[in-house]
């Protein structure tokens, strides 16, 4: 099978599984018939030399830069004709693309009477096989996340309870402090994590979703961290998510608590090489469906759920947060060794509030490695 795969290493994670350098400018990688190569310039020969030394170097001067320029032709159209002459030098006349190739690429390439089918399938499978490099990425973002984690959950400690709020060095203790922290402690240790990180309460009537967190953090009342850091170094993501209660719990999240671990660990225990998302998910929802809770499988079609178990399992991770293999409805395909997922069920209850726990796992030949298991699920600060 021919590939074309085109943007930049950065932020296309197709690109940066075959090109393990980060590249901001967007280029062409080729594949046909046993040869990979780049369309690339002097400015990022050597870097891509020194990261993927079988990689052929097809040199834009060498394929007529300078004569497009000299006939007056625009940036973009020498983009378009010099993708058109590499996938000649490999003699390329059908390929198969991701979905985000661009469309005026793809014109030009389909103009010139190559076949271009899009299918991502083949470069999320690509990905599912982790690298040496990209596994070391997720263990040190993941090492990361708990660090974080360490220090963030020192801060709701050592928090000082007034009435119903957190308090610390004469100030209200905020989402946006302790998200802070987080920030710099990941920062500290080359995983960077994203603004819109969640440290959020989840109190009665809870912002579920993606909703980071704004204001003062309350006391007796879970409050959920969930991070993502990405290691600078691969390109690669961590995610986790841990649940705490600074002061008294209640009994209803207490029990809410129990059954999130039990769906937990009974899905964690159950990763192995062959197993489905679906199954996966499915283990989760036979004990949160038993509790007497809603789930994606008991809603009504159509509906949006808004409580209960309202999400997936999970996800799988690597060069992007959120890829394959799918832990949810859709995850018909049966784990393989390498892949890299995130297991995270929740329970809401609007009246009570919610509590979510997320571990990200490795699945090796006869189990999985769980890279976040060393960070206590309790809800307790002092556990």
């Amino acid at each position: 099978m021919n590939i074309l795969i085109y943007g930049d290493s950065d932020t296309s994670p197709a690109l940066r599984h075959e090109i393990p350098v980060a590249i901001g400018d967007p280029f062409l990688y080729l594949e046909a018939d046993g040869r990979r190569a780049v369309l690339t310039n002097a400015l990022e020969e050597t870097r891509i030399a020194d990261a993927a030394p079988d990689v052929e170097r097809l040199m834009m001067d060498a394929l007529g830069r300078d004569e497009l320029i000299a006939a007056g032709h625009s940036s973009l159209e020498i983009a378009q004709e010099l993708c058109r002459r590499a996938a000649a030098a490999l003699s390329i006349s059908e390929a198969v693309v991701p979905s985000e190739f661009p469309l005026g690429i793809a014109d030009r390439l389909r103009d010139s009477g190559l076949t271009l089918t899009v299918d991502d399938e083949p470069f999320t499978e690509r990905r599912r096989h982790k690298t040496a490099t990209e596994l070391a990425g997720i263990r040190r973002a993941a090492d990361a996340a708990m660090r974080a984690l360490e220090e963030s959950s020192r801060l709701l400690r050592e928090a000082e309870i007034k009435g119903d709020e957190l308090w610390t060095s004469g100030e209200r203790l905020t989402s946006e402090a302790v998200r802070a922290r987080i920030r710099r402690v990941c920062g500290d240790l080359g995983a960077p994590v994203p603004a819109d990180i969640m440290v959020k309460p989840m109190g009665p009537n809870p912002r579920i979703g993606h909703y980071p967190g704004l204001g003062p953090l309350p006391a007796h009342t879970p409050i959920l961290i969930d991070l993502w850091p990405r290691d600078e170094e691969s390109g690669c993501w961590a995610d986790m998510t841990r649940t705490f209660v600074r002061g008294e719990i209640s009994d209803q999240i207490a029990q809410l608590h129990e059954i999130v671990m039990d769906a937990h660990e009974r899905s964690c225990g159950a990763v192995r090489p062959g197993i489905t998302g679906v199954q996966l998910y499915g283990i989760a929802c036979d004990v949160i469906e038993a509790a007497g809770h809603p789930t994606q499988r008991t809603k009504q079609a159509g509906e949006p759920l808004r409580e209960g178990f309202y999400a997936s399992l999970g996800h799988g991770v690597g060069l992007r947060i959120h890829e394959g293999p799918p832990l949810g409805r859709t995850g018909t395909a049966p784990l393989i060794p390498g892949d890299v997922i995130a297991i995270e069920p929740g329970v809401v209850v609007r009246s009570i509030g919610g509590t979510r726990v997320e571990d990200l796992l490795i699945v090796t030949e006869d189990g999985a490695e769980n890279l976040t298991a060393g960070f206590p699920h309790s809800l307790r600060l002092d556990d």
